[in-house]
């Protein structure tokens, strides 16, 4: 079956069965989650204490894929995906949010506009990496430009960027001014649940617990949740257009990766690898995206990207409009 075959299907149809959740396996995936994610911050906390500090900044990396798939957990709830009750998935995701550092009421507002014009270049802003045209950025003046590059250099938007959106952005809805007081209510209640946490960490471990324990695990996991999101839709070919001819499915299916992970790592991210169908069909729970890919193995191929090919996407910076494909700096200033 052609790639234009395969667009045209009713994919929103087709998929609906799928969209609902298992309580019980909900609440398992929830439990299977939260049991490691505690036992390794207990296990990281008692290196700690005594002195084995190299011990505990190593248990950071497995704590801080355990954290990432609780925001994925988090991040279901936030299409109310999780559980029947849409009430039981706000709730859910307030109370992960404290862990995450994530106003969950804030998030679901940014990642539902992300959903909904993914790959639009007339509606670009909000809950995506910025990518700028070739033609929008030969326009900028040169320190716009140097701006530009600093931002998409690797250290940045891997390093500096994930601790800044986590540490600091999120604690003030600053993007959602206009929407009223219920995005303040969600990041002020969160920080304040925040602040106690981190008050009792302190009390109980020490501020050295915090800052070798739980902060490296929070900054590792950052770096993480940004590059997964990254490669989702940054990625060789990719789908950007107009908002004359852009089409929802086309930019889920183009424009969101298949990233194909080792099965640990897929089963740790919470399928989230299997990004074009979650984008088609963002209520079905990701225990349930395997299933799409055996009943529909067409859907195997379609923008696929295996973990070392995933490492090439870095260098992709901008939207070729002439070619409709993503290209490097280097290759614009090529092409001019």
């Amino acid at each position: 079956m052609s790639t234009e075959e395969i667009l045209k299907r009713p994919w929103r149809t087709l998929l609906a069965r799928y969209q609902t959740p298992s309580f019980a396996r909900s609440s398992l995936e929830l439990l299977v989650t939260l049991a490691p994610l505690a036992a390794l911050w207990v296990a990281a906390w008692i290196a700690s204490y005594f002195d084995l500090w190299w011990l505990a900044l190593l248990l950071a990396l497995p704590a801080s894929f355990f954290l990432v798939r609780l925001f994925l957990i988090q991040h279901d709830c936030s299409h109310r995906a999780y559980f029947k009750s849409p009430k039981l998935n706000d709730w859910l995701g307030r109370v992960l949010g404290v862990l995450t550092l994530t106003p969950h009421d804030v998030w679901r507002r940014s990642h539902a506009i992300h959903h909904a014009t993914s790959g639009n270049l007339d509606r670009r802003g909000i809950g995506e990496v910025m990518t700028l045209t070739v033609d929008e950025y030969r326009a900028m003046s040169w320190p716009k430009r140097l701006g530009y590059r600093l931002y998409r250099h690797p250290a940045v938007i891997f390093g500096l960027g994930p601790a800044f959106l986590f540490l600091l952005q999120q604690r003030l809805p600053i993007d959602q001014m206009k929407e009223g007081w219920r995005p303040w209510a969600s990041a002020l209640v969160t920080n304040a649940a925040i602040a106690a946490a981190v008050a009792l960490v302190i009390w109980l471990g020490g501020w050295e617990a915090l800052v070798f324990v739980h902060l490296p695990t929070v900054l590792l996991a950052a770096s993480i949740g940004v590059w997964l999101f990254f490669v989702q839709h940054q990625f060789e070919g990719g789908y950007y257009a107009r908002q004359t001819s852009w089409d929802q499915t086309e930019a889920a299916l183009a424009g969101s990766s298949h990233y194909q992970l080792p099965a640990p790592l897929g089963w740790l991210t919470a399928n989230i690898g299997i990004h074009h169908i979650h984008h088609v069909s963002a209520r079905i729970p990701f225990y349930r995206l395997p299933a799409v890919l055996r009943d529909f193995p067409e859907l195997n191929e379609v923008s696929k990207l295996g973990l070392w090919e995933s490492l090439r996407c870095v260098r992709l910076s901008l939207w070729d409009e002439a070619a409709k494909r993503l290209v490097s700096f280097s290759e614009a200033k090529r092409t001019r």
